[in-house]
This record gives structure tokens, C-alpha cells and sequence, in this order.
């Protein structure tokens, strides 16, 4: 199966369907269970798995608009957009939570940005947190000066980018019973559902802290199909204590995974989706002669 590119978007070179990789660890072998690893990180070496999958039908949508999104100071979503609008020749910029930020110098995640060509917007985190609401949008992107631009949300997540994350679960039809992705918005998790077969299940593990994204999983698929879609849930026992919160405990057990398996580990998603999968395993969660598929949706950046 092949995974259609957006117009404009085929030239990139993107790597779809992306490979599956099984591994033997014995964590799961011990317990009946087949571990097979969807290398989403693989799919194009600026645009890293689901940065893909959600930002190629915004970037099409913005028909070389200038894209406005949001983030963190770390965000990794920042980071796609702006190599995404370097590699297009799109202008992008960039709105980053905490106005404190604007005058230091910038961390290597934002410089990166910068460097590839998005201009920086910081704004206070009590307005960050109102950018939902129309009137507090508006004047953000007048401040900007992008009252034209096409506005890409937090994370990426929205309508387009759930419908693209669709294809991630048809590639997996069939190849495993349990499907398991890191969440952060919950985007990627509400397309991938939509996009499994019956009978096959999806498990999100959210990274943060807070208990709320069931409800914007479940927002999130009413606006892209109109309703639920496909079997999922999730286990929000394995945030470490927030986003970009890596304990000593998670470090180790992400070298350790790298040691064994030769696999690189990115700690703020992907290593806490890893660590909550040999938790339930040696739970029980899992029935003997199960095959579970993690998402594999990033890589350690620079």
C-alpha cells in the first residue's frame, strides 16, 4: 500500500509507507507478545514521521501562504514547520509561548528555526493560552503581521491533519492487534483509529500530564469525520511528570532500548510510549499471541 502525497508535496521525497521493524526483546517474548516498530522517523529527514503525516495536507491547504503556528520553546512542531517552509519556500512564523524568551538568546530549538528561516513571535503565556478564542487569535497575528497567513494549530492538530494521519492506520491493517502511539495533542491518535480495520485496537500514551486528551481526541475526530472513528483508548500512567520531563529513570531505560536494539530513542515521545509498552506488558495487558506496532514518531534531534 502506498500513501498518496499532497500536490506539491511529492517532490520532498517523502518514504511512504514508511518500513515495520520487528524487534526481539525479551520484556515481550516472555510474555507471548510481538513487538513490531512503525518507523515513522524514517519517512523524510527534516519532516520526521508524524510531523509528515499532519503538516502535508496543511501545507497544501496553504497553497504557499505564509503558515503561522504554534509552540513551546522545544517544540519539535516549530521545528518541521520551518524546514518544511525552507524546503518549499513557504514563509512561516512562529508563535512561541512566554514573552520572557524574546530577549535571550534563543535555545538551539528556536535557533534552528530561526536559521531555516521562520520569524519568531513571543507572546505572554496567559494570551498563549486563549489562542482558541477568534479575538485573541486576531490580534496575535496582526501583531505578527500575518493577518493573511494560514493558521496551523498547536502540535499540528487539526481537521487536514487527523485525515492524514488516516493513512498511517491503513498501513498497519492487518499487521498488528494493538496499535500504540505517544500523544500530545491527540491528532495522530484519532487518525491512525479512523484508519485501522476492525478488530484492531489503538493505545495512546499521552505525554503530558492533566488527563484531558480523551475529550480533544474525541473533538478532534468529530471535526474530521463528523463523529468516533475506529477502537481506541488511552494510558496516561506514563507522562514522567509533563512534557519534556525526562527523569534519570526514563533516560536509562531509553539507552538501555538503544543498547538492545540499535534504535536511536527520542525522549520526549517516543521513549515514554516504549517505556509504557513494557509496563503493560509485564502487566499481563497483553494476551499471549498478541502483535503490538509502536509508532515510532520521532528521532533525537541536535
Amino acid at each position: 500500500m502506498t500513501s498518496p502525497d499532497p500536490p506539491g508535496l511529492a517532490a520532498l521525497g517523502p518514504r511512504l509507507p514508511s518500513p515495520v521493524q520487528e524487534v526481539v526483546d525479551g520484556r515481550f517474548e516472555r510474555r507471548g507478545v510481538r513487538l513490531l516498530l512503525k518507523r515513522d522517523d524514517l519517512i523524510h529527514p527534516e519532516l520526521i514521521g508524524n510531523k509528515w503525516r499532519k503538516l502535508a495536507p496543511n501545507l497544501a491547504a496553504a497553497a504557499g501562504r505564509t503558515v503561522v503556528t504554534f509552540g513551546g520553546a522545544w517544540s519539535n512542531h516549530l521545528r518541521a514547520t520551518a524546514a518544511a517552509g525552507r524546503l518549499l519556500g513557504i514563509p512561516t512564523v512562529g508563535v512561541v509561548r512566554g514573552d520572557e524568551l524574546a530577549g535571550r538568546p534563543l535555545n538551539p530549538s528556536l535557533a534552528r528555526c530561526a536559521a531555516d528561516g521562520m520569524r519568531l513571535h513571543f507572546v505572554d503565556r496567559a494570551t498563549y493560552r486563549r489562542t482558541s478564542e477568534p479575538g485573541v487569535l486576531a490580534g496575535i497575528l496582526r501583531a505578527a503581521d500575518a493577518e493573511e497567513g494560514y493558521v496551523v494549530p498547536e502540535g499540528g492538530s487539526n481537521a487536514a491533519a487527523v485525515r492524514g494521519c488516516r493513512a498511517l492506520g491503513a498501513e498497519l491493517r492487518g499487521r498488528a492487534e494493538v496499535v500504540a502511539v505517544a500523544c500530545g495533542t491527540g491528532g495522530t491518535l484519532a487518525g491512525l483509529a479512523a484508519g485501522l480495520a476492525p478488530g484492531q485496537r489503538a493505545l495512546g500514551v499521552p505525554v503530558l500530564k492533566g488527563g484531558f486528551l480523551t475529550a480533544d481526541t474525541e473533538a478532534l475526530q468529530r471535526q474530521a469525520f463528523g463523529g468516533p472513528r475506529g477502537d481506541w483508548g488511552m494510558d496516561d500512567r506514563f507522562h514522567f511528570g509533563g512534557y519534556a520531563r525526562v527523569p534519570d529513570e526514563l533516560d536509562a531505560f531509553a539507552a538501555d532500548f538503544e543498547h538492545r536494539h540499535g534504535l536511536p530513542v527520542e525522549r520526549l515521545y517516543v521513549a515514554k510510549l516504549l517505556y509504557g509498552l513494557v509496563a503493560l506488558a509485564e502487566e499481563g495487558a497483553f494476551a499471549r499471541g498478541t502483535t503490538v506496532a509502536a509508532v515510532v514518531t520521532g528521532r533525537p534531534l541536535p
